[in-house]
């Protein structure tokens, strides 16, 4: 197969590029967790600018605001953003998770109300799937929505989800809760789309390791949604919730921060061992170095997979979950080695003093919650046995056991 761009993708590349270095603001370089309302109303602005000039949410339909564009430059667009360190966390959710499951799934007045919005940056969205006793097996979640019993068709919801990112900034959330404990687990399960600002939520932030609170814990108190704000079947909810999974595994799987690159670039400007030569002259470093250039290419070819499936109009697969797991844990090494290699001023995580803008340090910190955020190592390790690989399914002894029946700890 031949990567390279093709003519036409050559000057799409290039008019991308022009537009850039007219428009692009310069990189902030905001750290999860550490938005303010300086960063979040720039990153609002810098996507309403991308709107207007089509080159927001490119491959969406042209009816509901999209550019109608190709996943080929989707990606040209998103490489060369990249470049020049921008791309905002703000919005990562929302135009990669949610919105792209109303689009395959919400009704025709959601598609109206939402996406073209969201797509000018003028609405901002956040997942509620975790919960305290259901982070990895998402199905297990125990918010319930009861019909309210006035007659008026609406839901009643009680609950707590956590590790929310975004949702003390976010105007309305993709929920996923209860509806049915008389089935198993994944039968009983409803989609809904909620206002974050609707009487009965509370949200409370979760103070993070490196000093910042992206993360929330999201309460329910006799919250009231209309039946119109479900999305979906009452009781498919889980069928919803992997169109949503699939899209947060294919956001998460690409490469964040520095890579092997920026690493080979630092190590050049450090001295090697016992101060002679640079760390890029030691041999053991170099094989190192090697093994992670292999795996970003992995990556970048796996990654380029499922935008093929994606260009091809299909829900990215399990194969996403590929380049969530090697991407997690090779943002990690990067990170690990970085720090070593700095040495005592690996510490230093002042983005205004430290190497490259502190970004190894930002990953030392961000590498752990990656290997959760999405799905944890051991569970995308089975996803991939049994849906990439077709291996014997994991054994689970609730499969067909209604949830209220399922024992609980104390």
């Amino acid at each position: 197969m031949d990567f390279n761009d093709t003519p036409e993708e050559a000057e799409y590349r290039a008019r991308v590029r022009a537009w850039l270095n007219a428009n692009a603001p310069a990189a902030r370089g905001v750290a999860h967790g550490h938005e303010d309302s300086e960063s979040i109303a720039a990153d609002k602005a810098w996507q309403a600018r991308k709107a207007e000039a089509g080159y927001a949410c490119i491959t969406w339909p042209r009816e509901w605001g999209g550019a109608g564009g190709t996943t080929a430059q989707s990606v040209i667009f998103n490489e060369e953003e990249s470049r020049l360190g921008l791309g905002s966390a703000v919005f990562g959710i929302g135009l990669g998770m949610c919105l792209p499951t109303i689009l395959a799934v919400g009704s025709e007045a959601d598609k109206a109300r939402f996406v073209a919005p969201a797509m000018r940056g003028e609405q901002v969205w956040c997942q509620l799937f975790s919960e305290p006793s259901a982070g990895s097996d998402v199905a297990a979640s125990r918010t319930r929505a009861v019909p309210a019993d006035d007659g008026s068709g609406d839901w009643i919801i009680n609950g707590q989800k956590v590790w929310t990112s975004g949702a003390h900034f976010s105007d309305f959330g993709l929920l996923l809760v209860r509806t049915d404990p008389d089935v198993p687990k994944h039968k009983g399960l409803t989609m809904f789309w909620i206002d974050m600002k609707a009487p009965g939520i509370e949200v409370r932030q979760i103070h993070q390791a490196d000093g910042g609170s992206g993360f929330n814990e999201v309460w329910f108190t006799d919250v009231r949604v209309a039946d119109s704000q479900r999305i979906g079947e009452i009781g498919k909810g889980w069928n919803v919730a992997l169109v949503t999974l699939m899209n947060e595994r294919l956001s998460v799987g690409g490469e964040a921060g520095p890579g092997w690159r920026a690493l080979m670039e630092l190590a050049a400007s450090l001295p090697g061992v016992e101060g002679h030569g640079s760390a890029l002259q030691d041999g053991g470093f170099r094989e190192k170095l090697a093994d992670w250039y292999v795996a970003s290419e992995g990556l970048r070819l796996t990654r380029l997979r499922s935008l093929t499936a994606l260009s091809r109009g299909e829900t990215p697969g399990s194969e996403a979950s590929i380049g969530k797991i090697i991407s997690a844990r090779h943002s990690q090494e990067l990170a690990y080695e970085a720090l070593d290699r700095l040495d005592q001023y690996g510490i230093v995580a002042n983005g205004d003093v430290a190497s490259l803008a502190g970004g190894f340090q930002r990953n030392f910190f961000w590498g752990a919650a990656m290997r959760i955020a999405g799905g944890t190592d051991e569970i995308l390790k089975n996803i991939i046995a049994e849906r990439v690989l077709g291996l014997p399914l994991d054994i689970r002894v609730d499969r067909d056991v209604a949830f209220r029946d399922i024992p609980r700890g104390a």
